[in-house]
């Protein structure tokens, strides 16, 4: 630890005879919690300080240098068993933005004019019973693109975890906004309402269209929510969370393709080169690294890059969002990443859903199935030290309700039909088990599909034969679900009720069960 003390001093000492600017601080115990340093509050040694790119240690007395420059954030990494303070949103007050100019001038405001760099930028830490069991909520693209939508969010899914308990805090996985930035603001006083610590992935919807080079893309965010790219520890997990999206598009010039910047990678090997191999590491982003799009999504050379940074690390977890369904991935050595223990990518469900779509429920709210199936909800991320698990939670339902069944509702007897049962398990991945059994008979077992679900296909086709328009949007058009699965439906049963059981097994080993029936009937005579 002393050498990479050292290491970050003497960087400081270069970038001063090298006539560049540097910005030193410290970080210090706040005991009475009143946002300035006192006498008698010490500096605390070992903490990880970043200005986006290099990253320093604070020595014996807290204190830190990094190089500086006349645009750039710099921001402390909570250590674990400390809490920073947050500001009026539940937003973590862990940065100082210094932008002597401010952000250019463009169609959305960005940062105000800073002024000069202080003498000593500090960060206050409070002590803190951090427990290594916890849970974190996880909110897929939020999304409103006006103020109706804004207000869809408060009454739905906000309005359902007001005040959650037993939750540590919250992350958004990008896309607050639909692309209006004025609505950063009334996002932040909606998040508030949770009433836990909340932590923000930039999405695309997020940037400022009219920047020219992608370090420009983010003033407005920056002005609501600080840094892009930022890491943080909680237990024995350590968080990074990074502004994946590379725009304009380095190619083509229009539109953005998934990515991560050097200066960004390089961070990331700076960062985790203080985080013990034995932790969890969460990588929190917006666009997946793997997604039905296929690989084309997200420039390959920095999925490689950012593999390579996370080799030594067995227990890593991606978080992503973006492409409005959900879907599990292994990446592992059959993936072609030299690795023993695979990654899990987990593209989180949507709270916007299918961007507020369909028909409006008792409450008047936008169903918002989205268009692999999966309805509009959030996740749970449950962590015990370096062990996780994942959970969905639908909006609106009892929070076991995982498997959607679709089947029809009579068929004849002893007729042979094409009808299946389908049971779409929204966090189910190509690793897990399904089975089904009819009445109390034997378990068999289903075939995972890549079909469009039929239910959400019957739920759009049922938009379609509405003979009068109602308020509302029409749904999207299906995609393949990757968490279905189908059996034959049996009718070589004796006429009558049979009760339809189905059980999942996830890649946690927690089972999963749903049920329902249909009926079995002669089928009539033709007269």
């Amino acid at each position: 630890m002393r050498k990479l003390i050292c290491t970050g001093i003497l960087a400081c000492l270069a970038v001063s005879v090298s006539a560049q600017s540097s910005v030193t601080g410290i970080v210090y115990e706040d005991l009475n919690r009143n946002g300035r340093r006192d006498k008698k509050e010490k500096g605390i040694a070992g903490v990880a300080v970043s200005n986006g790119t290099e990253v320093s240690l604070t020595g014996a007395a807290g204190k830190y240098c990094l190089p500086a420059s006349d645009d750039f954030i710099v921001f402390v990494i909570k250590p674990a068993g400390y809490r920073t303070a947050l500001d009026e949103f539940n937003l973590p007050r862990s940065y100082y933005r210094h932008k002597p100019a401010g952000s250019p001038a463009g169609f959305y405001k960005g940062v105000e004019p800073t002024g000069a760099l202080p003498a000593s930028v500090d960060f206050a830490l409070y002590k803190y019973d951090e427990p290594e069991t916890f849970a974190a909520l996880l909110f897929g693209d939020t999304q409103p693109y006006n103020e109706q939508e804004m207000e869809y969010l408060e009454r739905g899914i906000i309005a359902e975890v007001q005040n959650i308990q037993g939750v540590s805090f919250g992350i958004t996985l990008g896309d607050l906004v639909g692309d209006r930035l004025d609505l950063h603001l009334p996002y932040r006083q909606a998040i508030k309402r949770a009433g836990v610590p909340w932590y923000n992935v930039m999405g695309n919807h997020d940037m400022n269209y009219d920047a020219k080079e992608d370090r420009l893309s983010d003033e407005s965010f920056e002005a609501h929510f600080g840094p892009n790219s930022y890491a943080f520890n909680y237990g024995k997990a350590h968080f990074i969370v990074l502004d994946d999206i590379l725009y304009p598009h380095p190619v083509t010039g229009k539109g953005y393709w998934g990515g991560l910047r050097d200066d960004l990678l390089a961070f990331i090997g700076n960062d985790l080169a203080h985080v013990p191999h034995d932790r969890l590491i969460v990588v929190a982003m917006h666009i997946p690294l793997i997604d039905s799009e296929g690989e084309e999504a997200f420039r390959d050379a920095d999925r490689q890059a950012l593999y390579g940074l996370l080799k030594n690390f067995p227990n890593v977890l991606f978080l992503s969002a973006h492409t409005h369904i959900q879907m599990q991935h292994r990446i592992g050595k059959e993936q072609g990443v030299d690795r023993e223990k695979p990654i899990c990518e987990y593209n989180a469900g949507t709270t916007c859903g299918d961007w507020f779509s369909g028909i409006l429920n008792e409450q008047g709210l936008p169903v918002s199935t989205m268009r692999d199936g999966t309805p509009a909800g959030y996740a749970f991320l449950r962590i015990d030290g370096n062990r996780y698990v994942l959970d969905y939670k639908v909006f609106g339902k009892p929070d076991d309700y995982q498997i959607a069944l679709y089947h029809p509702k009579t068929v004849p007897f002893r007729r042979s039909t094409s009808a299946s049962i389908y049971a779409d398990f929204f966090m189910g991945s190509r690793d897990d088990t399904v089975e089904c059994r009819i009445d109390n008979d034997a378990w068999m077992k289903m075939q995972r599909v890549d079909e469009f679900d039929p239910a959400y296909c019957r739920y759009v086709q049922n938009w379609d034969y509405l003979e009068h328009l109602v308020p509302g949007r029409r749904p999207s058009n299906p995609v393949i679900c990757s968490h279905l699965w189908k059996i034959r439906i049996p009718t070589a049963l004796p006429v009558g009720k049979h009760r339809i059981e189905v059980r999942a097994k996830d890649r946690f080993d927690r089972i999963h069960t749903a049920k329902s029936s249909y009926l079995i009937e002669i089928l009539p005579a033709y007269p």
